[in-house]
């Protein structure tokens, strides 16, 4: 079988073709995952512009799929099912690619699944790994900081989100306040990797918000009006942030970094024990967070009888691939009755 996943979410354009053979365990192969990213476009804004990222996929997306076909040596005959992201995400992104689909499927007479971009980072997890249930998985993006609980493939419950700001948006806001460009997550790492603990001048000390709540919920916009006021301190009197205090810039970067990290692994452990989990799942953009994959990692390993999953670093940003497998797997719901897929920017796992 043939698949092929659409992904416009939020601000990268993403067509990926997999193949799928066997009956009894399914063996996927990526043939093309094409990703058209948008960061030039939004960078000067310091986060992702809604109406400027529709506008980017409607020029993005044809050739997006021309080379992604390309890349596969097929033709739009040779599909079987059409997939396509339908929610959650801006809206303005999202009818690009669902009305492409839609566009797509009525031209060629092929079938589309509807997606759900929040399923389709968990599945792209597992990766043909014999995953154990109930599963405990945490969803960090810019625009989603989740914990599900993974009944089964197709069971979840939302048992813990953040209230204000996602992880990703907190690092993008906290990289925008430090002047280092945009996306704020690679540019932060980047600076807390340089940072040397044993020589700290400054001994920073973030908060680390409800990381010794009973619930599950996350804040992350506190963090960020920490950091804001540390910030406006150092500008009224201590070394400036003119890019020449580099020391204090990797510092700041690095202890951001680890409030964040240590929210997110206290409260996905604690969810772990309280759920019994037999499987973590780490996935979403952050998920590239190479300090997150080894510290989740290690707290993993601490608890009996759990195995950890996580997706390979290209699968973790928006793209094709996971939306092809996820329709995949929800290959039942393939329908020809095209007015009935639509957009739901605040659709629920």
């Amino acid at each position: 079988m043939i698949v092929l996943g659409i992904e416009t979410s939020c601000d990268d354009t993403g067509i990926a073709i997999i193949r799928v053979s066997g009956k009894k365990r399914p063996i996927i192969e990526i043939l093309s995952n094409v990703v058209s990213s948008q960061i030039k476009t939004h960078a000067p804004f310091g986060g992702v512009v809604p109406n400027l990222a529709a506008r980017e996929h409607l020029k993005n997306i044809e050739p997006c799929l021309k080379t992604a076909l390309k890349e596969a040596d097929l033709k739009m005959k040779d599909i079987d099912l059409i997939t396509v992201t339908i929610g959650p995400g801006l809206i303005p992104s999202l009818l690009i690619g669902v009305n492409f689909a839609k566009a797509l499927a009525y031209r060629y007479k092929k079938p589309i699944i509807p997606v759900n971009h929040i399923e389709a980072h968990i599945v792209s997890a597992f990766s043909g790994e014999n995953s154990k249930f109930p599963a405990i998985a945490l969803v960090v993006s810019g625009g989603h900081t989740q914990l599900v609980l993974v009944k089964k493939l197709g069971s979840y419950k939302i048992i813990g989100e953040t209230r204000d700001d996602a992880a990703g948006e907190c690092f993008d806001k906290v990289a925008k306040l430090l002047n280092l460009g945009y996306p704020g997550g690679p540019k932060i790492s980047e600076q807390a990797a340089k940072f040397e603990i044993q020589n700290s001048k400054f001994r920073i000390q973030l908060p680390r918000p409800m990381i010794t709540h009973k619930n599950y919920d996350f804040s992350f916009s506190g963090l960020k009006t920490a950091v804001l006021y540390l910030v406006q301190g150092q500008n009224s009197g201590m070394p400036a942030l003119d890019g020449k205090n580099q020391e204090f810039i990797q510092e700041l970067c690095y202890e951001t970094q680890q409030a964040i990290i240590d929210v997110l692994v206290s409260k996905t452990v604690n969810a772990v024990k309280k759920y019994r989990a037999k499987t973590i799942i780490l996935a979403g953009g952050v998920a590239a967070n190479k300090e997150l994959r080894k510290q989740l990692a290690a707290a993993a390993k601490k608890i009996p009888h759990s195995l950890f999953l996580i997706p390979d670093f290209k699968l973790c940003t928006d793209n094709g691939a996971m939306i092809a497998i996820d329709g995949y797997l929800n290959r039942k719901s393939a329908s020809k009755n095209y007015n009935k897929i639509k957009a739901d920017a605040n659709l629920r796992i």
